[in-house]
């Protein structure tokens, strides 16, 4: 390794001894001969110090449980994960909870190793299941351990992504066990924004899985905003005052206006008193906070540059509906070159489906709203279909995606924007409130 004349590396090396000078040398060339090393080179860019310090403990021997909010290059540490078992020459698996995320996964894989080296395993699909790098649903990591399949032979490294899932009281179990039953010569690697007691959860893991480190980070490099869209205006949710952050209080007047009205009993109770009944409810009218359709609400967030975004809606039919109700108000996002794009692209995908197979599974529909830059995407939908909005969402293609929470974990979608249309959803038992912690289920 040469050193640059001048710098202040050459500078501090001059002021050492010839030993301390060989000595340093040596670090140099040590460090150099890392996985780590040739991992950073593979990259355009710098990693930050909880992204080194996990990939420093994952060279050395030892599982990790990395903690760090949305954003900030968790699965950086997952890709180290599968570089440094390649070079050991032995497999690793990716587990996600969802599909897309798992698809998402095995193309960014692929086109940094290879698709001969890269396999995909889900409920939709199977592809090069024999390969040193398999992506999947942790479900079918599960059912592997058993099967004891024989693909899990020579597995040297498992990435469990979106590991808080352990806590779902639905799903949790499927971590669990894939956890526990793992064999002890697999190092495990557990990435998640949501984990609040990471500390805790790394000593389950250390006693379950061996020496695992925990590498927590608690800077945000990606900022999010909240607002609030009432009638045709948008409103910052929260307001600095000094130091802290109140409730804007302009929402919080709509809220209580909203909340005086009367109700269906309070107006049977005054009829009565009919013209009195009639003024005080055109007054409340006036007062009432319009709500704006789906279509007005996706058209506002264009006005403000807010597009692409993801409208999360808690049903499946509740996302069909919201796309035609968007056709039906004559809502367009493309332009006829973007349009042009969406069909060609459409039609290579699609083209290995019969005609008739097409016409029974909506596929005109589909394709007017996907040439119109709005889709739906839900467990329900044909699988191919549901790549394509994927991909056509990430060439910026399409820019309104109605969900259920099937964009909802670790995506890497370019999203501008985030839509909550109800702030509770069904858990399966009851209708809950959504919290800054919850999961799906």
């Amino acid at each position: 390794m040469s050193v640059r004349p001048g710098t202040l590396e050459s500078t501090m090396t001059e002021d050492l001894s010839p030993a301390e000078r060989y000595a340093a040398a040596r670090r140099r060339a040590a460090e150099q001969a890392t996985a780590l090393a040739s991992f950073r080179e593979m990259y355009d860019f710098g990693l930050d110090p909880f992204q080194i310090e996990a990939c420093q403990a994952l060279e050395s021997g030892k599982g990790v449980l990395v903690a760090a909010p949305t954003g900030s290059g968790k699965t950086i540490v997952g890709e180290f994960a599968v570089h440094l078992a390649l070079q050991q020459g032995k497999k690793c698996f990716y587990t996600t909870p969802i599909k897309a995320l798992s698809n998402q996964k095995y193309a960014d894989l692929c086109r940094r190793y290879g698709a001969e080296r890269v396999g995909l395993l889900t409920g939709d699909n199977s592809v090069n299941s024999g390969a040193p790098v398999v992506v999947m649903t942790t479900e079918v990591l599960r059912n592997m351990l058993y099967a004891g399949s024989q693909t899990l032979l020579g597995l040297g490294h498992v990435v469990m992504d979106e590991v808080h899932y352990l806590s779902d009281r639905f799903r949790g179990a499927v971590w669990e066990e894939v956890i526990i039953h793992l064999p002890e010569s697999v190092t495990l690697v557990s990435l998640s924004a949501t984990v609040s007691n990471a500390e805790e959860f790394g000593d389950w893991l250390d006693t379950v899985r061996g020496d695992t480190q925990v590498i927590v980070s608690e800077h945000r490099p990606v900022p999010l905003f909240q607002h609030v869209l009432a009638g045709r205006r948008i409103y910052d949710l929260f307001e600095e005052e000094g130091r802290k952050k109140a409730v804007n209080p302009d929402i919080t007047r709509m809220a209580r206006l909203e909340a005086s009205r009367p109700s269906w009993g309070d107006r049977k109770r005054g009829r009565g008193n009919v013209r009195e009944a009639d003024r005080e409810r055109e007054r409340r009218q006036r007062s009432r906070v319009w709500t704006p359709s789906r279509s007005e609400v996706i058209e506002r967030l264009d006005a403000e540059g807010l597009l692409p975004a993801i409208t999360f809606i808690f049903s499946r039919a509740g996302c069909e509906a919201a796309v035609q109700q968007c056709l039906y108000a004559g809502l367009r996002l493309n332009d006829d070159a973007a349009r042009a794009r969406v069909r060609s692209l459409v039609e290579e995908r699609t083209a290995s489906i019969p005609a008739e197979d097409l016409h029974v599974l909506g596929y005109y529909e589909w394709l007017e709203g996907l040439e119109r830059g709005i889709a739906a995407h839900h467990a329900g939908m044909l699988p191919t279909f549901k790549e394509v909005v994927e991909e056509l969402f990430l060439r910026g293609l399409v820019k309104a995606v109605f969900a259920t929470e099937t964009l909802a974990l670790g995506i890497n979608m370019p999203a501008r924007s985030v839509v909550l249309e109800k702030l509770v959803k069904w858990n399966g038992e009851q209708h809950a409130d959504i919290t800054p912690v919850s999961t799906p289920s």
